[in-house]
C-alpha cells in the first residue's frame, strides 16, 4: 500500500458504478450460491428490506440519541427483541458494530465489573475452539486469554476449565456455537462453575444467537444455553449473520442493567462538557441500526423459523450427500454450520479443488475439514456442490496434510 493522489476533478456517478463493477468481477460469487462464508443470503426481499431501510437513515447518527430519537426507538427495539428471544426479560444492552465489538464490550464490562467487586486479575478462561476476538480484546483491554483445550467431542471441557481457574481469573467464555466445529458447548456446566467461582460467564453467539430461537421452536433439542441459566451474565449475538440485517450489526446483551452499566465509558473532563458512549465508536451508523430493525420486523418469528428450516434442511442434505463420498462431519452440529473431514483423502486438496471451481468456504485443522456456513439461499445449490464435491474427491489424493488453515 502507498500514497495515491486524489483525482484533482470529481468523476461522473455512472462512471465510478462501472469501474467499481469492474472491480467486483473477481470477487466471491456470493450471487451465484457458491460462497459459504461472509455473507447471509436470504434472498431479494430480505436484502432489499435492509438495503432501503439502510439507505434511508445512512446520514443519521446513532450517537446521538437526543438529536435522532428515531434511531434511539429503534435500536432499543431491536436490543428488546433479543432479550425476548434469549429470556432476558429484565436485561439490557446495546447494538454495535459486529461481533468482535460485542464481544469486546463484555469483556470490558467484565473486567470493570471484577475489579467493582473486588476482584484484580486479568484472566479469562475460554475453551480453544472460542473466536479469536477474545484475544484481540484482551489484548487491548489489559487481558490474557487461557485457552483449554475441548473434550474429544469438540464441545468445551467444563470440568477441566474449572480447573484452569486461579485468583487472577475473572471470566469464563462458553460458544453457542463455537465457529469451527458449529457445536455448542456444554453452557449448562459452565453455569455451574460460574456459580462455584462467582466468575463473569459470557456466552458468544455471534453465530447462533438469531438463529438457536427458532430451531428451538421448530423442536430442535438444545440444552439451555441463553439467560434461562442462572449465573449467566453476558451474550454477543450477531444480527448480520443469521438475523440477515446489514452489516455492521451486533448486539451485546446483560442479564440486568446494573451489568450493563460497566460498558458504558463516560468522559468529563473535557471543553465540551462531559460524553458517554456505551460503544468503542463513537459516530454509529444510523443505516446500520434502522436496517436490522427494518429486517426483524419484515422476518418475524414466522420468517425467521421458515429460513431457520432451510439452513437446517440444507446442512442435512449436504451432510448426507458427504457422507455418501467417505465424509465425516466433525461432532453433531444443529444449526448452519458443518464441517466436513474426508479420512482417507486428503481434504485441504479437495478444498483447493473445489476453490478453483469458485465454491468459497473456510478451512479448519484438527482435524483438516471443509468448513460451510451454510444460508437459506444455499438450498438451490445443494445439488451443483454434492457434484462438484464427487469430482474433486474422486480426484484427489489419498490423506496427509494440505494447504493452509486460513480464514480470510
Amino acid at each position: 500500500m502507498s500514497a495515491i493522489p486524489l483525482p484533482q476533478d470529481g468523476a461522473d456517478w455512472n462512471e465510478l458504478a462501472s469501474e467499481m463493477q469492474a472491480m467486483a468481477a473477481g470477487d466471491a460469487d456470493w450471487r451465484g450460491l457458491k460462497t459459504a462464508v461472509y455473507v447471509f443470503n436470504a434472498g431479494e426481499e430480505v436484502r432489499r428490506v435492509g438495503r432501503e431501510a439502510y439507505t434511508m437513515f445512512m446520514a443519521e447518527n446513532g450517537l446521538a440519541p437526543k438529536a435522532f430519537p428515531s434511531l434511539d426507538r429503534m435500536e432499543q427495539e431491536v436490543v428488546g427483541f433479543g432479550l425476548d428471544l434469549m429470556h432476558g426479560a429484565d436485561g439490557a444492552g446495546c447494538m454495535t458494530a459486529g461481533g468482535s465489538e460485542s464481544i469486546f464490550m463484555a469483556m470490558k464490562s467484565a473486567r470493570d465489573w471484577s475489579r467493582a467487586n473486588g476482584r484484580t486479575g486479568c484472566e479469562v478462561v475460554a475453551p480453544a475452539t472460542a473466536h479469536p476476538a477474545f484475544n484481540k480484546a484482551a489484548h487491548t483491554l489489559g487481558l490474557t486469554v487461557t485457552r483449554v483445550p475441548v473434550g474429544l467431542n469438540y464441545l468445551a471441557d467444563a470440568e477441566a476449565m474449572e480447573a484452569a481457574v486461579s485468583e487472577e481469573s475473572i471470566m469464563l467464555v462458553g460458544s453457542a456455537p463455537c465457529f469451527p466445529y458449529g457445536m455448542i458447548d456444554p453452557i449448562a456446566d459452565l453455569d455451574a462453575v460460574a456459580a462455584r467461582t462467582g466468575l463473569w460467564l459470557h456466552v458468544d453467539a455471534c453465530v447462533g444467537g438469531y438463529f438457536i430461537p427458532h430451531a428451538e421452536s421448530l423442536g430442535v433439542a438444545i440444552d439451555p444455553w441463553d439467560f434461562r441459566l442462572p449465573h449467566m451474565s453476558s451474550i454477543s449475538a450477531d444480527l448480520h449473520k443469521y438475523g440477515y440485517t446489514p452489516k455492521g450489526a451486533s448486539t451485546v446483551l446483560y442479564r440486568s442493567a446494573d451489568l450493563f452499566a460497566h460498558q458504558p465509558y463516560t468522559f468529563d473532563v473535557w471543553a465540551c462538557g462531559s460524553m458517554s458512549t456505551p460503544t468503542l465508536n463513537g459516530t454509529r451508523p444510523g443505516g446500520a441500526i434502522a436496517g436490522a430493525w427494518a429486517v426483524l420486523r419484515h422476518l418475524g418469528r414466522s420468517g425467521y423459523k421458515r429460513l431457520a428450516a432451510d439452513v437446517m434442511n440444507t446442512r442435512q442434505a449436504i451432510h448426507d450427500g458427504a457422507s455418501a463420498l467417505g465424509f465425516e462431519t466433525i461432532g453433531d452440529p444443529k444449526l448452519g454450520l458443518i464441517a466436513l473431514h474426508h479420512g482417507q483423502k486428503n481434504t485441504h486438496a479437495i478444498a483447493d479443488a473445489m476453490s478453483a471451481k469458485g465454491w468459497v468456504s473456510a478451512r479448519t485443522g484438527k482435524p483438516d475439514a471443509i468448513h460451510l456456513m451454510l444460508q437459506p439461499a444455499h438450498v438451490a445449490a445443494v445439488d451443483a456442490y454434492l457434484q462438484d464435491l464427487a469430482e474433486t474427491t474422486a480426484a484427489a489424493p489419498a490423506g496427509g496434510a494440505g494447504g493452509t488453515v486460513e480464514y480470510n
